[in-house]
């Protein structure tokens, strides 16, 4: 999977969140090239945490039948991963080496054993690369996605 594209949480919870226009936008338009070209990766850890958001944590939240068929939506359209016991185990790995918090580990786990180079998140140090692993924000002025997909 090495020219897919990981795609965090906080990328699909700006598409539906209007607070934020500027990264609903930039957000809408990532996500729409990453599903265009498919190269974009999610995993059942980014539907569950999509949902909980999406339905509650943003102003103008979905309701939870909305949130549904969203879930719907990217199970028909992206490459969703699992999460396995070595995904939590190097993901513990992540968290006492690498001093993430467990959820992100779990983002770079599970990226890092698919053999996903590219992680897109607003949630790590941009730039850096761990153990093959590279964090892009996607929301960072000088992103231009047509570089990566």
């Amino acid at each position: 999977m090495s020219d897919s594209i990981f795609v965090d949480t906080n990328v699909l919870v700006y598409a539906y969140d209007r607070s934020e226009p500027e990264k609903q936008e930039r957000a809408l338009d990532v996500l729409d090239r990453l599903a265009t070209t498919g190269v974009g990766v999610i995993s059942t850890q980014v539907l569950a945490e999509f949902f909980v958001a999406v339905t509650g944590k943003i102003p103008a939240s979905l309701s939870p039948r909305e949130g549904h068929e969203r879930i719907e939506n990217y199970l028909q359209v992206w490459t969703v991963l699992d999460l396995t016991g070595m995904v939590v185990l190097e993901a513990a790995r992540g968290a006492r080496d690498h001093q993430f918090n467990f959820w992100d580990a779990q983002i770079w786990a599970t990226a890092r054993l698919n053999q996903i180079p590219v992680v897109f998140s607003e949630d790590f140090s941009a730039g850096t690369v761990i153990d093959g692993v590279r964090f892009v924000n996607p929301f960072a002025q000088d992103f231009q996605v047509d570089e990566w997909a």
